[in-house]
């Protein structure tokens, strides 16, 4: 599948966060890059359908099944990991599965303990494990490797690249190292805001 954006425009209240976007995404990963506040998440965030476009569309996006990294971990803090997977994935969970990717992340000797007692980069790396688990036919990924220092970030990175099989993979980084080791596409979006009519 192909996601096409074309001339996306989005202001909040008289702030224009992105302007005149123009992209297409297919199979494999195509890093957003720009300066922070540039509108990278809020791209996420229309082409997810939590916010409208005030002008411009997406196609492919509307009718697309999402999984998603946020940039919170929106995960249960009571749970350890596999209790994670399964309350998301419900009935498609296979525990087989679940527990190899954990391994492949470097998450496998986490069985029982919460969540709340997890590093930042091992929430982050779940976070990742729940997107790639999850049926979809693309991913949004918003800074999924932040806060992991650089053996696992590549080690996640090679994760990535394997387990997205031939989805379209729309990944928010300031990194480019991150585009170069996964190697992807790259759409750069213009920096800064601007206020309507500048």
């Amino acid at each position: 599948m192909e996601i096409r954006v074309r001339d996306l425009w989005k202001a909040y209240g008289g702030v224009t966060v992105l302007q005149g976007v123009n992209f297409a995404a297919g199979p494999g990963v195509t890093c957003i890059m720009a300066p922070s506040g540039a509108g990278k998440t809020t791209l996420l965030r229309v082409l997810l359908g939590l916010e409208a476009a005030d002008r411009g569309v997406a196609e492919g996006a509307e009718n697309c099944r999402w999984a998603a990294v946020f940039q919170e971990d929106r995960l249960l803090e009571h749970l350890d990991a596999a209790g994670n997977l399964r309350f998301v994935l419900g009935r498609d969970y296979e525990a087989e599965k679940a527990a190899a990717l954990l391994a492949e992340l470097g998450l496998g000797n986490t069985d029982g303990k919460a969540v709340r007692e997890f590093s930042g980069g091992m929430r982050r790396r779940l976070a990742l494990a729940r997107a790639l688990l999850a049926k979809s036919d693309a991913l949004a990924l918003d800074e999924p490797f932040a806060g992991l220092d650089a053996e696992i970030r590549e080690r996640a990175r090679e994760c990535l690249r394997r387990r997205a099989g031939e989805r379209p993979v729309l990944l928010v980084t300031h990194s480019p190292e991150d585009a170069a080791g996964l190697g992807a596409e790259i759409v750069r979006l213009p920096g800064g805001l601007r206020h309507c009519g500048e």
